[in-house]
């Protein structure tokens, strides 16, 4: 899409990122990832996500609003609970780390390619990603109170993206893609039952809407990617001995590492693969 056709939003410079833009982007990063860490921990439970407030696992002691910022409370404390002194997990931090870092990368390469206007839905997705790779990884599941209300997020803030620009095409094609992907997911499931869970069928149209709207390459590339993450670290797994071609991996996490490299270099990949399919 040229930079053209990109209308600028008020924290927006002329359609492109800004200083003070990039650095709200990670600040939300860093929002979402501590939040993330509540949802990863309480929805497999069964718990609300709001209520009651953040709280010690080993105590139980509600965390102050002091105690409760992204990464610097982590450091100040030393990795521990301000009352019972017990130890909090390192990967707290890391989440939220991860998190502000992701979206940055997709900030910019939403910039890159032009697609501004529907930052909101690549934001939305990446942090859901870190979610669902997450709960994926703990216990085998990506939950559906997290997937398919999704659904509808996404729809909503692409069709706002699109018409903001003023032009359908993108969600048209964000529609194909959904439908296809699911549907090629749906049909593995049904030939191989034992291959993949029905939570990565549902998880696919997702991840076909988010990268059909870029573009049909992304599509393609972002597809593949996932599968061919999962052949090779499953290659890997049986080579190490931690397991065999039987042992079961979490396939959440390769869909969402795939289409997030997908949106990262899948244009770059279609046109360095027609370069040399057509002898261009």
């Amino acid at each position: 899409m040229p930079m053209s056709r990109v209308v600028a939003w008020p924290a927006w410079e002329r359609g492109r990122l800004t200083v003070v833009s990039v650095a709200y982007v990670a600040m939300l990063g860093l929002a979402l990832g501590s939040f993330a860490n509540v949802v990863v921990y309480r929805v497999p439970r069964g718990e609300s996500v709001v209520a009651p407030p953040s709280h010690c696992p080993a105590c139980g002691h509600g965390i102050r609003a002091r105690h409760n910022v992204p990464v610097a409370s982590w450091l100040v404390l030393r990795g521990r609970c301000a009352d019972c002194r017990g130890a909090i997990s390192a990967r707290y931090p890391l989440v939220e780390l991860g998190t502000c870092a992701l979206l940055i990368v997709v900030a910019v390469r939403v910039e890159q390619i032009g697609l501004l206007p529907a930052l909101p839905a690549y934001l939305f997705f990446a942090a859901l990603g870190v979610v669902l790779t997450l709960i994926d990884v703990d216990s085998r599941r990506l939950p559906d109170v997290l997937v398919l209300p999704s659904y509808a997020v996404l729809l909503v803030l692409l069709a706002g993206a699109s018409a903001w620009e003023g032009s359908w095409g993108g969600l048209a094609r964000a529609g194909v893609g959904a439908a296809a992907l699911f549907g090629f997911y749906f049909a593995i499931v049904l030939v191989y039952p034992a291959g993949m869970g029905f939570g990565d069928v549902k998880l696919s149209g997702l991840v076909g809407g988010v990268l059909g709207y870029v573009s049909w390459g992304t599509l393609v590339v972002g597809a593949f990617a996932g599968f061919l993450l999962g052949s090779v670290v499953g290659i890997a797994v049986i080579a190490a001995g931690s397991g065999s071609r039987k042992t079961a991996l979490p396939f959440g996490p390769f869909m969402v590492a795939g289409a997030i490299l997908g949106l990262l270099v899948g244009d770059c990949v279609t046109s360095w693969y027609l370069d040399v399919a057509l002898g261009r």
